[in-house]
């Protein structure tokens, strides 16, 4: 059963939520929280962190929050980036030959990605040299044992809820450390290490990354069956979402989907005590009252039944209605006041690649989104329509592993009712075996689109999909490039022509 927090529940509706008395997520009182982090009051203060693959996703926001708080970082990557580029400018030696000469002999740490081998010169130089060596995933969880971490889980909404958080507590001056798997403009980038007290990292599913984490205060968003190609399915999924509520400090506080049977199912395991939310029924923070107002939505929030107040949002998509209730809990939890939380979200205007809007030319309007998975597509469309009411709604999807597409065949095929067309390039590849490659293609999801009703197109390579965008596009369309891989190319591309 689901265990409920500490609610003073009043009786009365216009109740704020100032007077609720909360359960403490932790053992710090209000003053400790807002900040007082000794910055070399760290194991990592001073010392050597040689990062393997600087430039990966995350690993450059690592390396980036180390370096703030003290660490003496360096790293090796074979290419430069726009990553890199940034840890230059800060200061970090970084290498692009990745040979035994490029590892630093006095290192005390190494941190390497999951696509590093086993036999890399600089792997094998630092167990020579004795050095700690840990994955980007383990050593995520080593930074956040030194600071109070908030974790944000779940297969849809991680970067958003966690931008959110991360932007409400910079927001109310807490300076908090992050690390967020997208870059967000407000916030600077995707990480940053800060002289507060709180830590907060998106927490990734993939590979069981997360069950290194032990925060203090987590969120599980919603479980969905995804990452199959490691996974069994979703009960195995659930097991993993349950194994990690059940590692969250037993003095803190999980937040979690009510209207997800799969994350009430995974919170049976926690030992903190959870919340949930939701839109419908009785959870412990409710959204209702909802209003749409040329596409930009408002609603009331309550929690255990007392009014706390309106928030609104700049960012379009009924979606993220449940990210920013999340980010409100959160932040409540961290003592926020919620004018502040309030006043934040409602200026939050997302993270990269989450509903991007690239431009508006000639009455075309070109946006860029991450969604890979048939759910995220579908309420990230909905949410585009409602908000720009174009007159067509074009989007170019490519599909993230020929494993997904193939197993997640006829859910893709149904998510895409709110764009006129849908053009398919050829599939990213990404951890695929060659079963998997021969097994399915693009033409196959088209083939389904078609037999489904809709106007799908398949168009194998990018420079085709912006010619042909190019003829096609007119005044009142929006056009959106979806998938995870490399087709936000194609929109960036498109911007530059028109």
């Amino acid at each position: 059963m689901v265990a409920s927090t500490n609610i003073n529940r009043s009786q009365s509706a216009a109740q704020e939520l100032e007077v609720v008395d909360f359960k403490q997520p932790s053992l710090m009182n209000a003053t400790e929280m807002a900040g007082g982090f000794d910055m070399q009051d760290n194991k990592f203060f001073q010392q050597r962190v040689h990062f393997i693959g600087i430039g990966g996703s995350g690993m450059c926001g690592l390396a980036q929050m180390l370096a703030q708080m003290g660490a003496i970082v360096s790293g090796s990557d074979r290419a430069e980036s726009a990553a890199t580029q940034k840890l230059e400018k800060m200061g970090i030696a970084i290498s692009y030959q990745q040979t035994v000469a490029d590892f630093p002999q006095d290192a005390q740490y190494v941190v390497h990605s999951a696509a590093v081998k086993p036999d890399h010169p600089e792997l094998s130089q630092a167990r020579q040299a004795g050095a700690k060596i840990f994955k980007y995933a383990q050593m995520l969880g080593q930074v956040m044992q030194i600071k109070h971490g908030i974790a944000i889980a779940g297969t849809h909404g991680k970067s958003t809820t966690t931008s959110m958080v991360a932007y409400i507590l910079s927001q109310a001056g807490m300076d908090p450390s992050y690390i967020i798997g997208a870059s967000s403009r407000q916030l600077g980038g995707s990480a940053h290490g800060g002289a507060g007290n709180y830590f907060i990292a998106e927490a990734c599913e993939f590979d069981r990354s997360f069950l290194n984490l032990r925060p203090r205060l987590a969120a599980v968003t919603n479980i969905e069956s995804d990452h199959l190609d490691y996974y069994r399915n979703i009960e195995e999924i659930t097991a993993a979402f349950g194994e990690f509520m059940s590692q969250v400090d037993a003095d803190g506080v999980i937040i979690t989907n009510s209207e997800n049977q799969w994350c009430l199912q995974a919170a049976a395991k926690a030992k903190a005590s959870v919340e949930t939310y939701g839109l419908t029924g009785a959870p412990d923070w409710l959204a209702n009252d909802i209003q749409s107002e040329n596409g930009r939505l408002s609603y009331e929030v309550s929690y255990g039944g007392a009014r706390v107040g309106r928030l609104a949002l700049r960012i379009p998509g009924r979606h993220n209605i449940g990210n920013s209730l999340v980010a409100a809990a959160l932040a409540r939890h961290c003592h926020v006041p919620w004018d502040v939380i309030a006043s934040a979200i409602e200026a939050f205007t997302g993270a990269d690649r989450r509903s991007e809007l690239l431009g508006q030319l000639g009455g075309i309007t070109i946006m860029d989104d991450y969604a890979h998975h048939p759910t995220e597509i579908r309420t990230t469309l909905a949410g585009l329509r409602e908000f720009y009411q174009p007159q067509r709604l074009i989007c170019v999807f490519q599909p993230h592993q020929h494993s997904r597409t193939r197993s997640l065949l006829e859910e893709f095929s149904l998510a895409f009712g709110d764009a006129d067309m849908i053009i398919i390039p050829d599939i990213y590849i990404a951890r695929d075996s060659e079963a998997d490659i021969k097994a399915v293609n693009a033409q196959h999801l088209v083939d389904r689109l078609v037999a489904n009703g809709r106007y799908g197109r398949y168009i194998p390579a990018f420079p085709e999909v912006v010619a042909a965008l190019k003829l096609e596009l007119k005044s009142g369309d929006l056009v959106v490039s979806m998938g995870a891989g490399p087709v936000w190319e194609i929109t960036h591309e498109l911007v530059r022509r028109l």
